[in-house]
């Protein structure tokens, strides 16, 4: 079933909204738990959810921007936007995996010093698998809902939210072993919270990755750029496809190339066939796809294609 972008628009939203609502749920229990339950490990956490609502209201305000039609400013639209929110959450997401891992790193230096970290309350277990349950269900249906919508920034932020389940996984083994084995084995929680970071950090790079390309003018996948040349290629006259240049701009192509047509034909001609290649590659990659497409004469054996100038714009062989 093909949506439109205003139908595209309004799904994001409503699925960044819901996360939403969850996670501000979510930040306020499990501060309370911290602090009640004496547990420095589940106030992290707490300050792990925050990042999520905030990169919750990142995708609201640059997914509106992004789905602007072009402008006098912004020729090729403003599909970057979308690419910017995204590269944004995987900022923050390495920012928290690195804070993570220095405060474990920190309180394991602590434990070896001689230190003893307090045992956390019950309070702070039950937050941690709450979180754990809810931000798996939310996470699954927000990358999904990413995928079908095509929306990177949704996906991004349902990795986001998945991590944080992970994180909540590695905080719920330490508060467990700290309150059911003993103050000596608080260690545990720290410990867990060090590896949960680095899954953490090796996620934040898969978001940023694809948006460093795109932010660099990466050419699409070299699978994408054959199929556009077949297709283009089953056009009947359209002849020595070449210059193929392709990039992404948020959730839809740019695509220009050049191709050789017969110089017999008329202008009405060609300009025809060319709007049919350009209708059908929208057909098969967006509506919003921007394809530029230069015709050059096809060179017939013993025709002159133009006549050589001189300086002046006057022909060097007059008739």
């Amino acid at each position: 079933m093909v949506i439109t972008e205003k139908q595209r628009e309004r799904q994001i939203y409503q699925v960044t909204i819901a996360s939403s609502v969850v996670n501000l749920m979510l930040i306020l229990f499990k501060f309370f738990a911290g602090i009640v339950g004496r547990s420095a490990a589940m106030t992290a956490d707490a300050v792990h959810s925050l990042s999520d609502f905030i990169t919750d209201i990142i995708v609201i305000v640059f997914v509106k921007t992004s789905q602007k039609p072009k402008d006098k400013e912004h020729d090729y639209g403003h599909g970057k936007f979308e690419t910017l929110a995204t590269f944004i959450i995987g900022i923050v997401l390495l920012a928290v995996g690195l804070g993570i891992a220095w405060s474990g790193i920190s309180s394991i230096y602590a434990v070896i010093q001689g230190a003893t970290l307090s045992s956390p309350g019950l309070i702070a277990l039950i937050a941690a698998l709450v979180t754990i349950l809810s931000k798996g269900v939310i996470s699954l249906y927000t990358i999904k809902k990413g995928k079908n919508l095509n929306s990177p920034a949704l996906i991004a932020n349902g990795w986001h939210q998945r991590s944080d389940a992970l994180s909540s996984i590695g905080t719920a083994a330490g508060i467990g072993g700290a309150i059911f084995l003993g103050d000596k084995w608080t260690i545990l929680d720290p410990l867990a919270a060090l590896v949960v970071s680095f899954f953490i950090i090796k996620m934040s790079f898969k978001i940023t990755k694809p948006c460093l390309d795109e932010l660099l003018e990466r050419s699409l996948p070299e699978e994408t750029e054959n199929e556009i040349e077949k297709t283009v290629g089953h056009f009947e006259g359209v002849h020595h496809l070449h210059n193929l240049c392709t990039r992404k701009i948020g959730n839809y192509y740019a695509i220009e190339f050049h191709v050789k047509m017969d110089g017999s034909m008329s202008l009405l001609e060609s300009h025809d066939l060319i709007t049919k290649i350009e209708l059908k590659l929208k057909e098969q990659y967006g509506s919003k796809t921007h394809v530029t497409i230069h015709v050059e004469p096809l060179k017939i054996p013993g025709v002159q294609a133009s006549r050589p100038h001189n300086a002046d714009g006057t022909s060097a062989h007059p008739v």
